[in-house]
Formats: C-alpha cells, sequence, structure tokens
C-alpha cells in the first residue's frame, strides 16, 4: 500500500477521476444522500489517499482556514472496511497536518456514529448532534499539533 499527498493542481485526471468515483459511490449512492459531492472546496484542499494496486481504498481530504484545519470526506472503499484501515489513514493524516499546518486546532464535522473513534485521536464535541444531509453528524475539536 502506498500513501498519496497532493494539492489539486498535483493530481492527475485519472486520480481526480478514480477520488471522485469513490466519493460518489460512497458518499452518494450508499449513504442515498444526493448532494453537491465534488465542490469549490477540491481546489484548495489537500488530498491524501491509500493506493494498493490501482485501486485508492481510503481517502481524506484537508482544508487549511487559516485559524483552524479540517478534514473530511473520510472514506475507506467497501471492499477493504473491517482491516482497521481507517486508523491508518487518519493517523497520516494528523500527520499531514502536523509537518503541514501545524499550530491550529483541528475542527471536523464528524459523522455522530464516530464520535468514539475520532475521541481516540483526542477530538472532543463541541456541538449538539445536527443533521448534515438527513445524516447524524456533531462537530468536534481537537487542539493545536
Amino acid at each position: 500500500m502506498n500513501y498519496y499527498v497532493k494539492s489539486f493542481s498535483e493530481l492527475s485526471t485519472k486520480e481526480f477521476y478514480e477520488i471522485t468515483k469513490l466519493r460518489i459511490a460512497v458518499f452518494v449512492v450508499e449513504q442515498t444522500c444526493p448532494y453537491q459531492e465534488i465542490d469549490a472546496y477540491d481546489e484548495q484542499a489537500v488530498h491524501t489517499w491509500i493506493q494498493e494496486g490501482q485501486t485508492i481504498i481510503g481517502y481524506t481530504r484537508i482544508i487549511d482556514q487559516d485559524t483552524t484545519v479540517t478534514f473530511g470526506r473520510v472514506i475507506i472503499h467497501p471492499n477493504y472496511r473491517g482491516k482497521k484501515l481507517g486508523h491508518q489513514l487518519l493517523e497520516k493524516t494528523l500527520a499531514v497536518i502536523k509537518t503541514q499546518m501545524s499550530g491550529k486546532p483541528i475542527i471536523i464535522s464528524a459523522q455522530a456514529h464516530l464520535t468514539d473513534f475520532y475521541g481516540l485521536y483526542g477530538f472532543v464535541p463541541i456541538s449538539d448532534i445536527y443533521l448534515e444531509d438527513n445524516i447524524p453528524h456533531i462537530r468536534m475539536r481537537k487542539e493545536k499539533q
């Protein structure tokens, strides 16, 4: 497995195609959530992913928001779930943030059922549960790296 970190301008057309194909398959189709999956944040994000052969098996995008950092679109390919790859992906994502955007708190909008998962990495809830695209979410914060 290889891990990649690229800005939008560094992505090849094929890489962006494979990333968005996976994001749409899970976030739009699997979660039956019709919304604008590709958005303006893609152009400013740092895209990170784990790849095995030609298959993207895990992905995140990181966005520097000046005084804070966020990441999202956290995804593990359906065929690779249950193998603890989410932990590996999150650890690598946090390492990129520490290297490229250190000193800023991280604020995320997490699916509510993942509160304990993110809690293992120092994230604490900072909001009540709310619906985002009809899926329960919660804002979480991790202090400066």
